[in-house]
């Protein structure tokens, strides 16, 4: 299944390739074409639209959050970290970094050492997955980097997260 993928997806990639080396006709001089290539210009072939299977692959890595001054994993971030999970098994290579955020309560410390829990809990529920350990690497920015910078709770929720890099 997953050959299929990638010949998909060469065959895509040189039909763009080729297509944006195209060469427009120049002229000689006003109204006067120069001759035309020896080679005839073909269209490209026109791309085949994704089969299921395909586009069951596209997965994208979500933010599993917490709530306040918590590291545990909720039952909400479960369905995205399994998702995140499904993602690096079909990307074998692919090597991520959890950064572990909070809100803006608290001392910049405390909100460190809290958001490395948040990161080492995610890391430690996708190595239960079945996920190489050596393919996680995790820090904490603690409240530093705020996803949302307004000050109710609505915004300290979504600050309160892990989130997905891919290196």
């Amino acid at each position: 299944m997953k050959k299929w993928y990638y010949v998909i997806l060469i065959t895509v990639l040189a039909g763009v390739i080729i297509s944006g080396c195209a060469k427009k006709a120049t002229t000689k001089a006003e109204g006067e074409l120069a001759a035309k290539p020896a080679v005839e210009e073909k269209a490209p072939a026109p791309k085949e639209a994704p089969t299921p299977a395909v586009e069951e692959k596209r997965l994208e890595l979500r933010d599993a959050f917490f709530d306040f001054d918590k590291s545990n994993i909720r039952e909400d971030a479960k369905a995205p970290l399994q998702n995140n999970a499904e993602f690096l098994r079909l990307n074998k290579n692919a090597k991520v970094v959890i950064e572990g955020h909070c809100d803006e309560r608290g001392t910049i410390e405390y909100n460190i050492a809290l958001g490395q829990r948040r990161a080492d809990s995610v890391k430690r529920y996708l190595v239960n997955l079945g996920i190489d350990s050596a393919r996680i690497t995790t820090v904490s920015y603690g409240k530093e980097r705020p996803f949302c910078k307004e000050h109710n709770e609505n915004c300290y929720q979504t600050n309160r997260r892990a989130h997905f890099i891919v290196k």
